[in-house]
């Protein structure tokens, strides 16, 4: 039986179109992947990802177990709400997880990690807390909801729904969170417009999400998420990285910490590995739609580089075909590179990711 959110029936209500999503029963789209899309890039835009856990960590050592634990350094977490992007990484150092650290205390962390790596993450923590840190209190809050808000006009309409919300947080920065009654409110988003990631109690959800539409948000699925989150260049767990891959060769470099003195989990792998491969952006110049798991092939220098596309699909935006993709770190920006699709070359060219941030087109 899949797993349902506490907004299920409200997404019912709206007339979702519902899938399973890695065992949770999540709305694809509300009628039109593409307006949702629009609706996010020129407006605002409101995502259900309640499916997502929130891990509360608390106890007197918690900023010490976590510099061991995550990739980055959790040392520059210096003001309360403050937010960290990481990684946590096996000992060979493979990506068990991406996930956002927030600072909350000195005895209390917040975690949001993903749906699908939830029950592996926790398993993950808990035993690493065994060996590291016994004493710290480790709580799963399935009883929390969150919802993504996103777009240039986001932040205003929360405000209207939020009593106190402007004032609390109109100053709030990137990466940065605050608490304001039930409200959990973080400046973190998943798709390169602005707005806010809220967490808030379960039972408190339908009746926010219901305000929300009511002050012109719109209703947006995991189709809209996807494309969103592919044209701001970020990351999806389990095509862009997992536990074979390193942050190094996933664009994920910028995350990881070998500068301080701690020694987290995976370091010494980081430090003894070269790293040979790159995750780049491409941009289809041929007719054709760039998909996941397509071979790329690139000739430099005489030399012949074969990679694979991780994420691709078409972007409404730039109104033509991206991809992220592995490939040869000898291949630069504005290389050509070949995709073969079935028995097919079609050409590309490499860029610098994100394609879209803001709402403005950056290649």
């Amino acid at each position: 039986m899949l797993k349902t959110t506490p907004l299920n029936q409200a997404h019912r209500d709206m007339n979702a179109k519902m899938v399973d999503f890695g065992g949770w029963d999540m709305p694809l789209h509300y009628g039109s992947q593409l307006d949702e899309h629009h609706q996010v890039r020129t407006d605002a835009g409101m995502f259900d990802v309640s499916h997502m856990l929130p891990i509360d960590i608390k106890g007197d050592n918690v900023r010490d177990f976590f510099r061991q634990l995550v990739a980055n350094n959790v040392d520059k977490l210096k003001l309360p709400g403050k937010a960290l992007y990481t990684c946590m990484l096996t000992p060979e150092a493979g990506v068990i997880d991406d996930l956002i650290i927030y600072f909350l205390s000195e005895t209390w962390f917040r975690i949001v990690v993903n749906a699908g790596t939830a029950e592996k993450d926790t398993a993950w923590i808990l035993a690493k807390r065994d060996e590291l840190a016994p004493n710290l209190k480790i709580t799963p809050r399935r009883d929390l909801a969150m919802i993504a808000i996103q777009g240039p006009n986001a932040r205003a309409k929360v405000w209207q729904v939020i009593p106190g919300a402007q004032e609390a947080t109109e100053n709030l920065k990137l990466f940065q969170s605050t608490i304001l009654n039930n409200f959990f409110i973080a400046r973190t988003g998943y798709t390169g417009e602005d707005g806010f990631e809220i967490i808030l109690p379960a039972d408190e959800a339908a009746a926010f999400w219901k305000a929300l539409h009511n002050a012109g948000v719109a209703p947006a699925g995991l189709g809209a998420r996807d494309t969103l989150r592919l044209e701001a260049g970020m990351n999806l767990y389990g095509q862009d990285m997992n536990e074979t891959t390193s942050p190094m060769t996933s664009g994920l470099s910028w995350t990881v910490d070998l500068k301080s003195e701690r020694n987290f989990i995976g370091k010494q792998t980081l430090l003894d590995t070269p790293v040979t491969q790159q995750l780049v952006g491409l941009v289809l110049q041929d007719r054709g739609v760039l998909r996941s798991h397509q071979k790329v092939v690139a000739t430099k220098d005489g030399n012949e580089y074969e990679g694979e596309i991780t994420s691709g699909g078409f972007s409404p935006t730039i109104n033509k075909s991206i991809a992220l993709a592995r490939l040869s770190s000898q291949i630069t920006i504005d290389d050509e590179v070949d995709v073969l699709v079935r028995d097919k070359k079609l050409r590309a060219k490499v860029v610098k990711y994100p394609f879209v941030r803001n709402g403005n087109v950056l290649i």
